[in-house]
């Protein structure tokens, strides 16, 4: 039965700097614990290196894979679905949400309303005038995240420009909201991350925006904002990982999400 998310234990996880392949496995060990009666988790996180996330049924060959070794900018497959997204170590923003799927609604679009609450919250005290888009947009570029067609249900805009994406993802006992918040943009390099995509960079800004054109604040502001909005809107304690999650976390990370046949097949080696 749904509950409300303050009545039950949540931990606040402070921004963390970590590669895709933790950031990602962080969410399932995350979803395990809540799914057994531990807490449930709000966290923020660097991606350090940048790294291009891609979609979970995105095709490997809309990878630039050439240029993203070059450039350093690692890749990662995601569990959830869209397209990818260039997290930039400087520009972009991550945050989690993760709670078991009883005190959740069991509808989807409920789920987003709720989950982005303090999201939206975030952006009016980061002093962006920021919401769910009003309508849908056709696709600019389908494999990039922020440049395909946009959805009312959980993009969020400013300035009728995209400046947050939104996804979710459920376990059998758990719900799981990852989401990513534009601080500053770089289009030439978000571009360079997909395979012939002959989109100029004008054409990237006229679809996506960063927290920077709209509000004067630092990253670190925007950081400790969203991390309080998410902390209030849980009542969320700050806390940490235990050690037993982070071994858990080292396992994933090197069984699955470092792998080839994950990022580039969609396989997952530790599945039963």
């Amino acid at each position: 039965m749904e509950r409300d998310v303050a009545d039950r234990e949540w931990r606040l996880v402070r921004e963390e700097d970590l590669d895709g392949a933790r950031a990602m496995a962080y969410d399932e060990v995350a979803a395990g614990t809540a799914a057994a009666g531990g807490p449930r988790t709000v966290r923020v996180y660097r991606w350090a290196p940048s790294t291009l996330s891609l979609g979970y049924r995105q095709p490997a060959a809309d990878v630039d894979w050439e240029w993203c070794e070059r450039e350093g900018v690692g890749v990662v497959r995601r569990p959830t679905g869209g397209g990818a997204i260039y997290h930039d170590s400087f520009g972009d923003i991550s945050y989690s949400i993760v709670a078991p799927a009883a005190e959740l609604p069991g509808d989807l679009m409920e789920t987003y309303e709720r989950l982005c609450e303090p999201v939206l919250e975030a952006f009016r005290r980061m002093g962006v005038d920021a919401d769910f888009a009003d309508e849908p947009k056709e696709s600019i570029l389908y494999p990039a995240c922020y440049l395909r067609d946009v959805n009312p249900a959980h993009d969020v805009l400013a300035g009728g420009r995209k400046v947050s994406g939104n996804a979710q993802y459920r376990t059998r006992d758990a719900v799981i909201q990852h989401g990513s918040l534009s601080f500053s943009t770089d289009p030439e390099r978000h571009l360079s991350c997909f395979a012939d995509h002959g989109i100029p960079p004008e054409r990237f800004t006229e679809r996506v925006a960063g927290i920077d054109e709209f509000a004067d604040v630092t990253r670190e502001e925007c950081v400790a904002i969203l991390e309080s909005t998410l902390a209030e809107w849980a009542g969320a304690e700050p806390g940490t990982w235990t050690g037993d999650e982070r071994d858990r976390v080292a396992e994933i990370a090197d069984g699955k999400y470092r792998t080839g046949a994950w990022t580039r097949d969609r396989t997952d080696p530790l599945a039963e």
